[in-house]
């Protein structure tokens, strides 16, 4: 490692983009169960931000496992590490000025707290997207829930891998009571005061 010299000292900083953005960066960390909602609200934040002028970037589980972390299964290791990625990802466009989006299951609270470290606790912003087990495999858009039933996927979250709902999350919204435009407004109202900082 001791050929790696890092330049961050020597590039534009994050409040240099943010101004030239007149925007706060930050980071929402969308997490719940498979079926819950949380891509689907990802992107009607995204669209609802840009709307408004925001730029942001949406990072994606099924996404990132596309490419990033195609090498990466869904064991307990291969879990961590793929949030670990994902958190460093999403650091990055931090400083880039950028609003992310990241949806991820993250089922448990040890993964989390990782990701939130990555970050940084000021600038993650966790949203529980909260929709109870029964809901989510009646949704079951995906067939993931009836395919894990049958063993065909091993560690399934909600099934065969334990999910820990989050204790105190920025923000918990609740899928199978209210829809997915109630939900986004919700989000949006707690959030517009502080990405309008610069504005």
């Amino acid at each position: 490692m001791e050929n790696i010299h890092p330049i961050f000292d020597s590039v534009l900083s994050r409040h240099d983009k943010e101004k030239l953005l007149r925007q706060k960066a930050m980071v929402l960390w969308l997490v719940g169960l498979s079926g819950s909602g949380k891509s689907t609200l990802a992107r009607a934040l995204e669209q609802a931000l840009h709307e408004r002028g925001f730029l942001t970037y949406l990072l994606d589980g099924d996404n990132l496992r596309s490419g990033l972390n195609k090498n990466l299964g869904f064991s307990e290791e291969d879990r961590l590490e793929n949030i670990r990625r994902a958190a460093e990802a999403a650091r990055l466009m931090l400083e880039g000025g950028l609003i992310t989006i990241c949806s991820f299951i993250s089922p448990t609270a040890s993964i989390r707290n990782m990701a939130r470290v990555i970050i940084g606790k000021h600038d993650f912003y966790e949203i529980y997207v909260n929709a109870p087990l029964e809901t989510c495999e009646e949704r079951d858009v995906k067939g993931l829930y009836a395919k894990a039933r049958q063993g065909e996927i091993l560690n399934f979250t909600g099934v065969s891998s334990p999910f820990e709902a989050p204790e105190n999350p920025f923000l918990e919204v609740r899928t199978d009571q209210q829809d997915v435009e109630s939900c986004k407004k919700r989000i949006l109202n707690a959030l517009l005061p502080i990405v309008s900082q610069n504005r």
